[in-house]
């Protein structure tokens, strides 16, 4: 029988007027067929702005559907650049490619904690947006039972460190399986082919494999970390105008997003390429976007919990690294102006 956490049980914010998302990192069919998009680094000047949009992330796919940055910055020139998952954010964040990325709140701790110089400047949802998944007839039946097995998941992302939690939880190590690095899409493709035993899945990538038979094997909302929005310290010192405008607008989408749930589902199913059956799914079960935005005490508690699996796993060198990052990750000014 499914080892499945009560305390992840499916919540609707329905009553709140407000979907969620899931994402964790990427298109389903939009991550192969569309791919990540090449950035022209136009950054560090003042009349450009490159951003990333992310599946995962429904608030950037209200906002650049609707153009409102781009009315928000006349004279900007704004690049849209596709995120496939929070590992590939943060590449395009290091290297100058975007000046704004979505990841998970582990994936930015990780980036931090490694020497990349982001700050998250906004929170865009609270999802269960990871789980441990298992093909349909599939003769694994509980976390122990993965013993030996082979696992997809992609590093340097919340469904990887999910699987962390998950084993270590469940009285495994790291080295009682192997993990396949594979990019979110293609972790679910190997799933459904047979060449690997369970996934480390992301929704909506996850929601429509279930669509397809399979099985969430384990799931625990508390091992999923936020949704942050991440800045540059170069963007964030010199364009403080453009980075006020970003956070003023992903509040405008949070508020459209509650007043208009099934058009925010057609946005989702449209860019992800899933059904909008999915893209509800996603929304309306697994994700919270009404959430307080300002990064702060709760968010840093959560970090505290996955910091000393990143050095156990060797993803950090010490303690100390997680320690400085958690010190120094937040700058919740733009977004605490936002939303007074």
């Amino acid at each position: 029988m499914p080892a499945l956490n009560p305390s992840s049980t499916r919540r609707s914010v329905l009553g709140l007027g407000l979907g969620a998302l899931a994402l964790g990192l990427t298109a389903c069919a939009g991550e192969g067929a569309g791919g990540e998009a090449a950035a022209t680094a136009a950054g560090g000047k003042d009349g450009a702005l490159n951003i990333d949009w992310a599946t995962y992330n429904p608030l950037s796919l209200v906002i650049k559907e609707k153009g409102w940055l781009e009315e928000a910055l006349p004279g900007v020139t704004v690049t849209w650049v596709q995120s496939a998952g929070s590992n590939k954010a943060n590449e395009a964040l290091r290297s100058g490619a975007v000046d704004v990325g979505s990841t998970a709140g582990s994936a930015a701790l990780l980036a931090r904690a490694n020497g990349s110089p982001i700050k998250t400047i906004s929170l865009y949802s609270q999802p269960e947006w990871s789980a441990l998944v298992v093909a349909k007839g599939s003769a694994v039946s509980s976390v122990a039972d993965l013993k030996g097995k082979q696992i997809a998941a992609t590093k340097g992302t919340d469904p990887y460190f999910f699987l962390l939690q998950a084993l270590e939880a469940n009285g495994l190590a790291q080295s009682d399986v192997t993990v396949q690095n594979l990019q979110h899409a293609d972790g679910r493709t190997a799933l459904e082919n047979g060449s690997v035993d369970a996934w480390a899945g992301l929704d909506p990538i996850m929601a429509a494999a279930e669509q397809n038979g399979a099985k969430l094997l384990f799931r625990n909302i508390d091992f999923n970390t936020y949704g942050f929005l991440n800045a540059t310290e170069s963007f964030l010192a010199e364009r403080p105008e453009q980075a006020q405008a970003v956070v003023d607008v992903y509040e405008k989408a949070r508020g459209w997003a509650a007043s208009n749930l099934e058009e925010t589902t057609e946005i989702l199913a449209k860019a992800a390429g899933i059904e909008p059956a999915v893209a509800a799914k996603v929304l309306k079960e697994r994700t919270r976007l009404a959430i307080d935005p300002v990064p702060g005490e709760a968010q840093r508690k959560v970090l505290e919990k996955v910091g000393p699996i990143f050095v156990a796993s060797g993803d950090v060198s010490g303690q100390d690294r997680i320690d400085e990052a958690l010190a120094s990750l937040f700058e919740p000014g733009l977004v605490s102006k936002a939303v007074k």
